[in-house]
């Protein structure tokens, strides 16, 4: 106990001597085994992470349905960048976990006085939580689209999305200690998934699902004033809160903008741009209200999302429209993204080429010369897939598809034109 308080209150050298201290007395198998975890939880947060995992196995040696342990590992292999190790660990798990035996009745010597009666504290399941089934199934598709493993994630989103099926209250705690997002969250983030797979109509029936549960939630007009000083407290009855319906019309608009993406994707120019109209449709739903033009860093969370959904749909569609040869329809749409997120280098390459296309090169050359010569890397790109933060994970296909694919092209054919401009000044 005395370890455990230590390791709550960030003291681990003490909590490390406690714990060790512990392991050395009289206990059960399985009480050992938790020690031992907590031994290892205390390590990786003294940035040990190899000497965690030598507590860990030896926790899973003492007793190898210390699930607890076996969880702490993967983390551990994350943190150490050991994907492979770490998926390995998690599959471990979740096919113990779907065989794990109910609890029997302990054939210890019966004690008055037992040491899981000492020891089994809120504290204790704190550090050595009970992990459902599903909430492992979900890491794993996580971690494997994560590292771009997209035929085995849209596979472990599948099964994910069929444990739920069996229930969500037997599935996920619903105490607020789950590793699962929002529901909806993990839809997106399978259809996301299933749109890098190629599998586009499925990722559309996905998205549907997301729409239709989350159609009735959404207010026909949201006022949104700056990131408020108090947290927002709604009366009961009222309906859901402000934050919440933001969070419901995050995830229809970003269903909607995936639609449109792999409408786009099976060639369907005209469904594209339909589904991306509906998108920056329901974003019209949101009135921001602000003190000043500039005071932009007091948006709210879930507002910053909106705008980069906003940004993400009107570049989806002005790009639809140069497929469709409606070169002043996509001007329009890659002006307004950089109204929304000025000098976004994609919507500013991409209104270069509207502008080329519409034949105003002059003023397409001048808007080339203004972009950065050395773009920073794209937010979407597959080697960094935590770049997308602040924003969520099934966002990050939709960035990647917005990165203007044509830069070198499009440098030649501005350098061309310039230098033909410098020997005719006519031009």
């Amino acid at each position: 106990l005395l370890g455990l308080q230590e390791l709550e209150a960030g003291n681990f050298p003490t909590a490390l001597s406690f714990l060790q201290e512990a392991a050395g007395g009289f206990c059960s198998k399985r009480v050992l085994a938790q020690i031992y975890t907590c031994l290892g939880c205390c390590a990786q947060r003294m940035g040990k992470p190899q000497t965690a995992l030598q507590h860990l196995k030896r926790a899973l040696q003492v007793d190898f349905q210390c699930f607890p342990a076996l969880f702490h590992a993967a983390a551990v292999y994350h943190e150490l960048e050991e994907t492979d190790a770490e998926l390995q660990a998690l599959a471990l798990l979740y096919e113990a976990l779907g065989k794990k035996p109910p609890a029997a009745a302990s054939s210890s010597p019966y004690f008055l006085i037992r040491t899981e009666l000492l020891v089994h504290t809120p504290l204790l399941a704190f550090f050595l939580p009970d992990h459902h089934p599903s909430e492992v199934k979900y890491l794993l598709a996580q971690r494997c689209l994560q590292d771009g493993r997209v035929a085995d994630a849209a596979e472990h989103y599948l099964d994910f999305l069929a444990l739920l099926q069996e229930g969500l209250q037997q599935q996920v705690p619903l105490n607020g200690s789950s590793v699962l997002p929002r529901i909806p969250e993990v839809f997106l983030e399978a259809a996301s998934t299933l749109e890098q797979a190629g599998r586009h109509e499925d990722a559309i029936a996905v998205c549907k699902e997301v729409i239709s549960r989350t159609t009735d939630l959404i207010p026909r007009m949201l006022r949104v004033e700056e990131r408020p000083e108090e947290p927002e407290c709604p009366s009961p009855g009222a309906g859901l809160s402000q934050k919440e319906s933001l969070c419901c019309l995050a995830w229809r608009s970003a269903a909607y903008l995936h639609q449109g993406w792999a409408w786009a994707k099976l060639g369907k120019t005209k469904e594209a741009v339909t589904q991306f109209s509906r998108c920056l449709g329901d974003l019209l739903r949101v009135q921001i209200y602000r003190s000043s033009v500039e005071a932009t860093e007091n948006l709210l969370p879930e507002v910053e999302v909106l705008q980069k959904i906003r940004l993400l749909s009107l570049i989806g569609r002005g790009t639809q429209f140069l497929e469709m040869r409606q070169h002043k329809e996509a001007l329009l749409d890659f002006q307004h993204s950089l109204q929304i997120s000025p000098g976004d280098p994609d919507a500013a390459s991409y209104l270069v080429e509207a502008l080329w296309n519409l034949n105003r090169k002059q003023e397409a050359a001048a808007r080339w010369q203004k972009l950065p010569q050395s773009p920073p890397e794209e937010e979407g790109q597959g080697s960094a897939p935590f770049s997308f933060r602040p924003f969520p994970l099934y966002l990050a296909w939709c960035l990647r598809q917005a990165t203007f694919p044509h830069g070198g092209s499009l440098a030649r054919s501005m350098q061309d034109y310039l230098k033909t401009t410098d020997q005719d000044p006519s031009s």
